[in-house]
């Protein structure tokens, strides 16, 4: 007969537990299938209606440990196993001009 208050205190089960790939609390264990990542789905669940929460998964959102050396090592032409070729020194700092 009562459907509020009295039903809700009576919640103990867990319907959803930790993901492996995600991380968070949405693994329904009956259903076996992240709602956040839709794990063991090959392909992770995204949707263009939910921009944020596209935002917050995305490339540059985490440590980005092979990533964030990828600029400079750019920058040096992917040299490896080699040194650095010696810097002029007249080429190192612009003479100041004169002030008039």
């Amino acid at each position: 007969m009562t459907k509020g208050t009295f039903s809700l205190g009576r919640r103990h089960s867990k319907t959803h537990t930790l993901c492996v790939r995600c991380g968070r609390r949405s693994f329904h264990k009956q259903k076996a299938t992240c709602a956040s990542c839709a794990y063991p789905a090959t392909k992770m669940r995204k949707y263009n209606w939910s921009e944020k929460a596209k935002r917050r998964r995305s490339e540059g959102t985490g440590r980005m440990r092979y990533l964030k050396t990828v600029q400079r090592r750019f920058k040096n032409g992917f040299r490896e196993g080699r040194v650095a070729p010696a810097r002029k020194r007249g080429a190192a700092k612009p003479a100041a001009a004169p002030v008039s």
